[in-house]
């Protein structure tokens, strides 16, 4: 079987009696992964990543059963790095995840270049990618074939590294360095997309990688950093942007699930790794590394726990105030539902009422028009009646000015004048301007 591919986000569907009964053989991901069910996040994400490098395609080309296992793995890190998921399988089991839509950690070195357009193609689009160290990398770490450049406390480096590669950092610390706290910041004024690794030391020389950061965008630059400040310290995933979309109001209550404590709260004296991976998409990676003592910064410890104490305060406190916004909510909508009902409601028996008032009338003409117009406004109405009464008015006034002409006019010519007596009823508004000249003025 081949490893995954970036050709689709979703695992390739079955018929239904083979997806059941791949269903019933899946292993319990703790045990795939081989950690117990209160591991933490790091410890899960150790465990994924060890298996990866043993198991990966490109490593075992020629081995389905490690490549078996490779997605194995990796289906089963899907469900306990995320919070949700994991909350779900612990209650419900595979029942309660969506097999279908896990996404997986991408290898960005391990795809073509077809794939590799598509990839950043849809990070443009806002498609949250995740992506991992490539496991090259993390075998020549392992192997202790990677070059290590010294760096010096407070002093800052500025370089470039290629895509999917990494530069490997050491650091040397006292005991009172390791006692006071040390923090270790990368941002890059470019916006370019890395990752800040931790290295453990293994017996064989070799390096195990023990903690991962991703860059984040914060105002004009990206940056990661690591904090050993010898108390839990928290990291802050955000949350997916494409489901906030769908449903913002869920997306602002889980807004602080990915706000998580760091396993490693110290450090030890002596020599210490980092690494500044790569992580774009087609070129390299600016950046600026600073590693320094927290001695100086004992005010920015405080108020960092501070801070951090309060968000965890403010997370306890938005899962009861869900409950009551939703509640709120619910009865929002109903009163809105029944407001709109409400309104058309009292517009028909308004429009009803008019049609009876309008109905009292021996008139057939406005009989009908009000039977014909049952849906029309009482303004409307009315302003036919006021035009039905400025029409008898017109006709009233062009009555006295007919009998005014004189008597000795007979009948014929009061028929040839007929025509003007119609012009001039079209016109009554000129008809002050019209002058007898046969009457001396």
């Amino acid at each position: 079987m081949a490893g995954p591919k970036f050709g689709s986000f979703k695992a390739e569907k079955g018929d239904s009696a083979a997806a059941a009964g791949a269903a019933a053989q899946r292993r319990d991901p703790y045990e795939v992964l081989g950690v117990g069910r209160n591991a933490t996040e790091q410890e899960i994400k150790s465990a994924f990543r060890r298996m990866a490098l043993k198991y990966h395609p490109d490593k075992n080309s020629d081995d389905p059963v490690a490549s078996e296992k490779f997605q194995e793995a990796t289906f089963s890190y899907n469900i306990l790095s995320d919070p949700d998921k994991r909350r779900q399988y612990d209650a419900s089991g595979f029942e309660a995840i969506e097999a279908d839509s896990q996404e997986l950690e991408l290898d960005l070195s391990s795809l073509n270049t077809v794939n590799t357009v598509f990839a950043a193609l849809f990070s443009k689009l806002g498609v949250p990618i995740k992506t991992t160290v490539s496991a090259t990398v993390l075998e020549e770490a392992l192997n202790g074939s990677v070059e290590i450049s010294q760096l010096q406390l407070g002093k800052s480096l500025c370089r470039k590294v290629e895509k999917q590669s990494a530069h490997f950092y050491s650091v040397d610390i006292t005991d009172k360095e390791a006692k006071m706290g040390l923090v270790c910041r990368v941002h890059s004024t470019s916006k370019s997309k890395f990752k800040l690794l931790y290295f453990e030391l293994e017996d064989n020389g070799g390096l195990s990688l023990a903690l991962q950061e991703d860059s984040a965008k914060t105002g004009k630059v990206t940056s990661a950093g690591m904090f050993f400040l010898g108390f839990p310290v928290y990291r802050f995933e955000q949350n997916n942007s494409a489901a906030a979309a769908k449903d913002p109001d869920s997306a602002f209550f889980k807004r602080l699930d990915g706000f998580q404590p760091c396993e490693v709260n110290e450090l030890k004296a002596g020599t210490h790794y980092f690494a500044v991976y790569g992580d774009n998409f087609f070129k390299s990676a600016s950046y600026t590394i600073e590693i320094v003592c927290a001695e100086p910064f004992s005010d920015q410890k405080e108020k960092l726990r501070s801070v951090e104490a309060k968000i965890i305060a403010k997370r306890s406190e938005l899962s009861k105030f869900e409950s009551e916004y939703r509640e709120v909510l619910a009865k929002f909508t109903e009163m809105t539902s029944r407001y709109a009902q409400e309104m058309q409601t009292i517009d028909e028996l308004l429009k009803e009422r008019n049609a009876i008032h309008a109905s009292y009338t021996n008139n057939p003409t406005l009989q009908r028009s009000s039977s014909s117009s049952k849906g029309k406004s009482p303004s409307k109405g009315s302003k036919s009646e006021d035009d039905q009464t400025v029409k008898k008015e017109k006709k009233s006034k062009s009555q006295p000015m007919e009998g005014s002409k004189s008597d000795d006019e007979g009948p014929k010519n009061k028929k040839e004048k007929k025509p003007k007596h119609r012009i001039r009823r079209k016109k009554w508004f000129n008809i002050h301007l019209k002058v007898d000249k046969r009457r001396p003025c």
